[in-house]
């Protein structure tokens, strides 16, 4: 398989992760904007609209091969943001520590993915 093509399909799924998430989070959002209030978020029903809205936008926008490095971007910030802000493991004790730490160090590889997708 050439190189574009590949590369054409990494954006796909990982914009596609995105889409999905930011779909997901509307659908539930009762119960994710609960969630979010009680980790101590600010402006849950705010955030919540507006990063599943970066995420169903710019996840659109990467997948199939928009403004990549624009949305690549978008979505860095985004999820840098939820990392420090919802996965903080070095708050937590044993085992929730490991299980958050390990979320976050997924995510940072997200972000390695994310930079790879927006600059091929």
């Amino acid at each position: 398989m050439p190189v574009p093509m590949i590369q054409a399909v990494g954006a796909l799924l990982i914009g596609g992760v995105f889409v999905f998430a930011g779909v997901e989070h509307f659908l539930k959002f009762g119960a994710m904007r609960d969630y979010l209030a009680a980790q101590k978020f600010p402006a849950p029903t705010l955030m919540l609209a507006a990063g599943s809205a970066v995420e169903v936008i710019a996840g659109s926008l990467l997948a199939v091969g928009v403004a990549r490095l624009f949305a690549a971007v978008a979505l860095v910030i985004f999820t840098l943001a939820t990392n420090f802000m919802l996965l903080r493991f070095w708050a937590s004790a044993e085992p929730e520590r490991q299980v958050l730490r390990n979320a976050f160090l997924i995510n940072i590889a997200v972000i390695g993915g994310l930079l790879l997708a927006g600059t091929h």
